[in-house]
């Protein structure tokens, strides 16, 4: 199997290429990093929350929702992800699916509405 320099590396280093990328607002590239990463080690929620950002970025917003349906599906409890998986499906025009998520969000970070 041929190495690409997106592949290229220890897991830590491809985790630390793929922040660097998405730092520097290229999140086309850094998901390429993540992609393999994410392979690599499903299990863990940092590089596929990542991952899930930097697709969102990209208007890659299928993609987002995918990888944030995954992590919420896991750990119910992660409110970035339902943050930012209310904020996916509200930029395909799909509100009505998104307001569970981001009122559950809100709960979950303690930012309740004033009565």
């Amino acid at each position: 199997m041929e190495t690409t320099y997106y592949d290229h590396g220890a897991p830590a280093e491809r985790w630390e290429r793929a922040q660097m990328f998405f730092d520097a607002k290229d999140y086309y590239a850094a998901a390429r990093v993540l992609e393999g990463l994410v392979d690599e080690v499903p299990e863990q929620t940092g590089p596929r929350l990542l991952l899930a950002r930097a697709y969102y970025h990209s208007a890659q917003l299928r993609r987002a929702e995918a990888e944030l349906n995954v992590i919420v599906e896991r750990d119910p409890v992660e409110h970035y992800a339902r943050l930012l998986l209310g904020r996916t499906l509200q930029r395909q025009g799909r509100d009505s699916e998104a307001e569970p998520h981001l009122r559950l969000a809100s709960a979950l970070s303690g930012d309740f509405a004033e009565a």
